[in-house]
């Protein structure tokens, strides 16, 4: 039985996000984190501090980043 729980939460490091997925990095500079130098973020803060931080809607993201993997299912 295949599990549902989202793969990507608020307490990982952005640094374990990255290495989970390949794409992780595009959906963070897509939502304008990381992406330059005047918004870089750090791979060893949460992904809650750094939506904090920069206004961002954490569950949002979340939503963004997990859906990374419902589009692998699809294919």
């Amino acid at each position: 039985m295949e599990s549902t729980k989202p793969r990507f939460y608020k307490e990982m490091t952005v640094g374990e996000a990255i290495a989970l997925h390949p794409e992780a990095g595009l959906v963070f500079s897509s939502y304008h984190l990381g992406g330059c130098s005047h918004c870089s973020i750090n791979e060893f803060e949460t992904i809650e501090q750094v939506c904090l931080g920069y206004g961002v809607e954490v569950d949002m993201l979340l939503d963004s980043l997990n859906n990374l993997f419902s589009d692998e299912n699809e294919e």
